[in-house]
């Protein structure tokens, strides 16, 4: 009698498709506790570029961009079967975006936009960039803009897509329109430094409202956040995953809650 991870390794390397690796998926499914569950999860969609060298050898990277945009769709449909409040998911951060060419960033964009255009198209979930948008080209960034007002008054899910992101750009971002706002409030700088408190930068950040991120994933086998959610990360639970983010399967989501759920939490202690 073969053991249980033996068994687990052998439905590993059925198709997806397949009568068994279903019957997998949802026998994990069941088993998760719908009272440990997170209730906001950010991902980081991370190996695009090398999947694309391995598995399109010969095709432009839009290849892996494109194969990636698949799998977040993927994604998004997986946290809404689970019934996950809130996801974010990174697609593009700053720094990617600085260092890209015009050859490879026209195309990335391109897939971007249309990512948020199929989430829209379902008329299923608020599709909320957040980001610098100001950095995108004008045409883009109010593209997103309009896409998440057309979207704000669906009552489901919210799906925070992560666009021209970086973790210091938003604490920049968040200080600077807490500085305005006081401004236009009228209050003296010695009244803002000595009276500020944690709760009034949180109200300024590019998730404000939103519960900070109990679980975050990433994928590719890298084991750091490269400034993702800085803020909002202080107590999450991180998941490190080594395939290739167009690899990742919906049962290594599942395993991802599972871990969670068998996490004891202690934000911070």
């Amino acid at each position: 009698m073969p053991s249980a991870d033996r068994w687990r390794e052998y439905l590993d390397r059925l198709h997806p498709s397949g009568l068994l690796y279903a019957t997998y998926e949802h026998r994990l499914i069941a088993e998760l506790d719908p009272d440990r569950l997170p209730r906001h999860v950010a991902v980081l969609a991370d190996g695009n570029r090398r999947w694309a060298r391995t598995n399109a050898p010969g095709k432009p990277l839009s290849a892996g961009y494109q194969a990636g945009a698949r799998r977040l769709r993927d994604f998004v449909e997986w946290c809404d079967e689970i019934g996950i409040p809130v996801v974010t998911l990174w697609v593009l951060s700053t720094d990617n975006y600085s260092r890209a060419s015009a050859e490879e960033i026209g195309p990335l964009l391109e897939v971007i936009e249309g990512l948020v255009d199929e989430l829209a198209g379902t008329g299923r979930w608020h599709v909320h960039p957040v980001g610098a948008l100001d950095l995108l080209p004008p045409e883009t960034a109010d593209h997103l803009r309009t896409v998440d007002v057309d979207t704000s008054q669906i009552d489901g899910m919210m799906v925070n897509i992560a666009v021209s992101y970086g973790g210091r750009h938003e604490l920049r971002d968040a200080v600077r329109s807490l500085l305005a706002e006081e401004a236009r409030l009228g209050t003296p700088i010695e009244d803002l430094a000595k009276n500020l408190d944690i709760e009034h930068i949180a109200e300024h950040l590019y998730t404000r409202g939103q519960p900070d991120p109990d679980l975050i994933i990433r994928t590719s086998g890298e084991q750091r956040l490269s400034g993702f959610l800085m803020w909002q990360s202080a107590h999450s639970e991180f998941y490190f995953c080594e395939a290739l983010w167009p690899d990742f399967r919906k049962v290594d989501f599942i395993r991802a809650l599972r871990a969670y759920g068998q996490r004891e939490r202690r934000f911070g202690q």
